[in-house]
């Protein structure tokens, strides 16, 4: 850790985000230094990976905090798609983690020239909160790849406004953004997204 006064909460947060990453990284889903977890603090900082680390090997020293509106508070560089992260925690006030992943099943079934996956009628939407029967339609919508991270953050926003709820997105070519009100079940949505883009893939 740097000389940085970090609060108390960030620690442990920490330590969950070096957990997640080693699990993500077992099953695959975030190669090389791909990827980028988050978690939110109760002060409303933002504990998240720096750039280009490997998720599997992620160290204490690995981990950044950000102020609400994505600038570093301890010097560290951030990933540059930190303000997808800062434009879900703007938006959600129950969100209080993001992790994005790279995986073989989110990045080719994003490349399908599709611009949604509907996921419908699997038991295992019932993972997702408030879905309470299989009988249900999750969409998970893809947007265009940019390295234009603000314009992106700002497509992804409007989406948002004009549609109904969302549990996660993709990028074309790229990965999958998925949240929640904690760093587990960000990795539960995890879990059944790659199962069911599995499903999807093969049917």
């Amino acid at each position: 850790m740097s000389h940085y006064n970090y609060p108390d909460q960030f620690y442990s947060l920490a330590d969950a985000l070096i957990y997640a990453g080693k699990v993500i990284d077992s099953k695959g889903w975030c190669p090389a230094t791909s990827g980028n977890f988050s978690a939110r603090l109760e002060d409303g900082t933002i504990a998240i990976t720096v750039s280009g680390k490997h998720k599997g090997q992620l160290q204490s020293d690995d981990i950044m905090l950000v102020d609400a509106l994505g600038n570093s508070l301890d010097g560290k560089v951030p990933s540059a798609e930190t303000m997808l992260h800062i434009q879900l925690y703007q938006r959600f006030s129950d969100v209080n983690a993001v992790l994005h992943t790279h995986s073989l099943n989110s990045t080719l079934i994003s490349m399908q020239g599709k611009k949604k996956i509907t996921l419908k009628n699997y038991e295992l939407l019932k993972v997702f909160s408030g879905i309470t029967t299989h009988e249900s339609r999750v969409v998970v919508p893809i947007f265009a790849n940019s390295q234009n991270i603000a314009q992106l953050s700002e497509n992804i926003d409007d989406y948002m406004d004009s549609n109904d709820e969302i549990y996660a997105y993709l990028i074309e070519g790229h990965g999958l953004y998925t949240w929640g009100d904690s760093i587990e079940e960000s990795l539960r949505y995890l879990d059944a997204l790659d199962f069911l883009f599995t499903c999807e893939l093969r049917s």
